[in-house]
């Protein structure tokens, strides 16, 4: 192992066996690590059943690249007291390692391992990369998991925001996902110059997404095995459902698209349960019938997506979505579909509009949406140029060159 190689502490609350570990954390620092200048001690916290069926996967793919991984167990009861007994054993592990590395930096992705990087900046004068990944605790409260009324959440709220405070203006640096987001902090003059801020995105592996790699035999075989005739339009959903995702309305939408294409089938690649999904379908008058539901593994979700005549996302527009990047938007536009989306969310409707990459709305109202239709019916998309768009805001090259050089600037600045 050569002697110059700086390590570097990755603290996590997200598991490396989950998809975004494997697609947000571990995908970019193989590929940093292949760069010859730094090797990464992660410190995850992995969801048991997870865990057990991932572990050896991760564990391989982590010695391929180098990386020393020290999995805890993410707890999840009793809530909140959970979480802070989580925030101590990251601490703890991490002096622990301290004594075996002579760590350069320690890179936080989100709050709860900001909360330890602050302290090891502060007592062992480590660097401190402050990865925000989100405006988190306003994120609590837009998604009704924390409420104000709630004097417990109140207090945790008001703490993190101190937080977040804190964070910024002793971080060495700052990762913001959204250009929106970074403008937002830099609106609030926290310091007497701006805060020292790089913008990356959720970056998407272009060899992975990549519609060269799937053949007409592929997508056949994908048609069959859902029950989709050859030539039927699709539209497709990509991901979970849960709190920020706006079913109901992805389903009135649906059902004017339908209208229009007939023959059309609504493709959901979740893992969520049908009865939801069916329930929104019923309550907007949408065939059942013309749904279908698949898990995907993330190997073969290109194959499924290159099914896809459109996508669509409406996520529910609030502060804390300024500071959101989607993962699916640049697998959709690195497979070439044009996507179907609101505004207000991060950075995606600007850059939807600048690569003319799909429909953005300004309303959730059957208006807007026969507008859309309209002008999907025109089909002046061009699947290049949608491509083109990923390669130049989310390719993962783009984002790991990024993160180097914020590396360098915590580093030899």
């Amino acid at each position: 192992m050569k002697s110059d190689l700086k390590t570097v502490l990755y603290l996590s609350y997200t598991g490396m066996t989950d998809p975004l570990g494997q697609s947000q954390v571990l995908a970019y620092l193989a590929a940093l690590g292949k760069q010859g200048s730094y090797r990464f001690v992660i410190v995850s916290f992995e969801k048991p059943e997870a865990y057990q069926r991932l572990r050896a996967t991760i564990e391989g793919l982590c010695a391929q690249a180098g990386i020393e991984w020290h999995p805890l167990t993410y707890t999840v009861k009793p809530p909140v007291v959970s979480t802070f007994r989580d925030v101590i054993r990251m601490r703890r592990k991490s002096v622990e390692l301290m004594a075996r590395h002579s760590f350069s930096l320690v890179h936080c992705r989100s709050y709860i391992p900001s909360l330890t990087g602050l302290y090891l900046k502060k007592k062992f004068g480590i660097p401190f990369l402050f990865d925000m990944r989100g405006f988190w605790a306003d994120e609590r409260l837009d998604g009704n998991i924390w409420r104000l009324s709630n004097p417990l959440y109140r207090i945790i709220y008001q703490y993190f925001k101190k937080k977040e405070k804190q964070f910024l203006l002793n971080a060495n640096h700052i990762v913001s996902l959204t250009r929106n987001a970074r403008d937002v902090i830099w609106s609030w003059t926290l310091a007497t110059a701006p805060l020292p801020i790089t913008v990356i995105p959720c970056c998407v592996d272009m060899a992975l997404f990549n519609p060269q790699n799937v053949s007409a035999g592929m997508q056949a075989q994908a048609r069959h095995a859902l029950g989709i005739p050859q030539g039927a339009n699709v539209i497709s959903y990509v991901g979970s459902l849960g709190t920020w995702y706006m079913l109901p309305e992805m389903m009135a939408f649906v059902k004017q698209y339908f209208d229009a294409f007939p023959g059309a089938y609504f493709m959901i690649l979740t893992g969520e349960p049908e009865q939801m999904v069916h329930d929104a379908a019923q309550q907007n008058g949408v065939d059942i019938q013309r749904i279908r539901i698949k898990k995907v593994p993330r190997a073969e979700m290109p194959i499924y997506i290159s099914l896809s005549t459109l996508s669509i996302f409406f996520i529910k527009p609030a502060f804390s979505k300024k500071a959101s990047s989607p993962v699916k938007q640049g697998e959709l536009m690195a497979m070439g579909i044009p996507i179907v989306c609101n505004d207000s969310v991060g950075d995606t409707g600007e850059i939807i509009e600048a690569y003319k990459a799909g429909v953005v709305l300004d309303s959730f109202t059957p208006h807007a949406y026969a507008h859309a239709v309209a002008q999907l019916k025109e089909n002046q998309f061009n699947k290049h140029q949608i491509i083109l768009g990923a390669r130049q805001e989310y390719s993962l090259e783009h984002g790991v060159n990024s993160y180097a050089s914020v590396y360098q600037k915590i580093l030899h600045d």
